[in-house]
């Protein structure tokens, strides 16, 4: 089975419901099943077939996920482009992945990036929703040569964000992606009662998200932006039950002033990155609602998710869900006691097939079975598990491990810090020290840093301590909106 099923499976169980909720109105599955399919008509006709690779760029809409699923309709590999590239990251991105199309709303973007000449005569016109996208070819690629050629029936790729490292790449098949929504849901138990408010970016988020919830059902409220303000109307105006959202939108959302509640909100689960305690209890406070604490990663799916502790151990991703194995292994690979940090490791359904640059299948990425993420972790006896930080970007002061993490949540509680950066120097004695770069917030007083310290000193231990405090304007973010390291 493709992808593309799924939704219209949905279409056909549930036709007369809503689908998607945006500034246009609202959607049936019936609706978007039909658009998907005239997209799909129109992508045929000028040559999008199985073997090749095109990008889908535009901001979330409806219109984004339309012609995500039409490319799939026709057997082409889709990799979601976020339009918050610039065009130098557009042009490198395509080149990389040796895309043969792109499709999108941007001409005068794509005018820059491809050479003149490279659109389709063509443009793809909506019947329902009177945009029209454009469908561009890469003179760079040969349509003979078949899109990631050592990946059966490729469906996705979505390059990771590169926070510590370069991208890979990382391709999907159908079964794959069939393989982790179904295990995703075991645990999400979503389905046709529930409306997903929607904050975050569908280039980085489609497959256990997205093509998740249209899979099951549910309704998808598109916010028009991820202002708290915003939220929190379009949450009420749509009934929305269910917000998927990461720290930032967290934070956001508790630091509103309104005093206006989400009544019909039901769950929130925080991902992209790891949160504080004090963020999930300043929420909860503010909105009566726990935050539970899920760990994505594109490679593997959702496969630990805190649903059980999220109240007394908010800042722990949770439990493995039933389908998954998830340990902490030690630089050998074998298994650690409770407790222990170490690397955390994973296998279970839906793993990534392969990595595009350079190539490289499932079957030489595992290490005997187990996907690495690359994040140190700890486990307890009953299973729950923590994320100390990354592996690369952890600090060795004098033998101590520090990781970035756990000093930016002490820093990010401290009055007039909006965001902040921690990483390592040399140290002639020590060999590292910790650093930490500041942004303060709007309006707030000049930055001291005796005082930063002073807080720090009452959280951490003294080796954690950043010995030097930099206040800087703006801090570098991946296109995805993590921390660059």
């Amino acid at each position: 089975m493709r992808v593309p099923e799924l939704l219209h499976q949905t279409a056909r169980n549930f036709p007369e419901q809503i689908a998607v909720y945006d500034d246009i109105g609202a959607l049936s599955y019936a609706e978007l099943d039909r658009a998907v399919r005239q997209a799909a008509a129109q992508l045929s006709q000028l040559g999008i077939t199985t073997g090749l690779g095109v990008g889908v760029l535009g901001p979330n809409s409806r219109q984004f996920i339309i012609m995500a699923f039409a490319v799939m309709e026709c057997g082409a590999a889709v990799m979601p482009i976020s339009h918050e590239l610039k065009a130098g990251e557009l042009s490198e991105i395509i080149k990389t992945a040796r895309l043969h199309f792109v499709l999108s709303d941007r001409s005068s973007v794509m005018d820059s990036i491809l050479d003149a000449g490279a659109a389709a005569a063509a443009a793809l016109s909506l019947q329902t929703e009177g945009e029209n996208w454009h469908l561009w070819t890469n003179p760079r690629t040969d349509r003979n040569q078949p899109f990631a050629a050592h990946v059966d029936s490729p469906a996705l790729i979505r390059f990771t964000s590169g926070t510590t490292g370069a991208s890979k790449g990382v391709i999907l098949s159908h079964t794959s992606i069939l393989e982790r929504t179904e295990a995703a849901n075991k645990s999400l138990q979503l389905g046709p009662g529930d409306k997903v408010v929607w904050v975050l970016s569908m280039a980085y988020h489609f497959v256990v998200s997205i093509i998740l919830y249209l899979r099951y059902g549910s309704s998808i409220i598109i916010c028009r932006d991820f202002l708290a303000d915003t939220i929190i109307e379009w949450t009420n105006r749509y009934g929305g039950t269910f917000l998927y959202a990461s720290p930032l939108h967290i934070r956001l959302l508790a630091n509103d002033r309104s005093e206006r509640q989400m009544p019909g909100l039901r769950r929130v689960i925080s991902t992209s990155t790891s949160i504080s305690k004090e963020q999930c209890d300043a929420f909860r406070q503010r909105f009566g609602i726990p935050v539970s604490q899920a760990y994505g990663i594109i490679e593997v799916g959702l496969p630990v998710i805190n649903m059980e502790k999220s109240t007394d151990f908010p800042d722990a991703i949770g439990y493995a869900l039933p389908d998954y194995e998830v340990e902490i292994l030690d630089e050998a690979g074998k298994v650690l006691p409770p407790g222990h940090i170490g690397h955390l490791a994973m296998r279970g359904p839906g793993m990534l097939d392969a990595y595009l640059e350079p190539p490289r299948v499932r079957a030489e990425i595992l290490q005997n079975g187990w996907f690495m993420t690359g994040d140190m972790a700890s486990k307890r006896l009953d299973g729950l598990i923590r994320v100390e930080g990354r592996k690369k970007s952890m600090i060795n002061v004098s033998g101590n491990k520090v990781f970035p993490e756990e000093v930016e949540a002490v820093l990010l509680i401290y009055p007039g810090v909006a965001a902040c950066r921690v990483s390592g120097y040399v140290h002639r004695l020590l060999g590292e020290c910790v650093q930490a770069e500041i942004v303060l917030k709007p309006g707030a007083a000049g930055g001291n840093a005796e005082e930063i310290h002073a807080w720090c000193r009452t959280r951490l231990s003294i080796y954690k301590v950043p010995q030097k405090v930099i206040f800087v304007e703006e801090l570098p973010m991946t296109d995805s909106g993590k921390l660059k390291r």
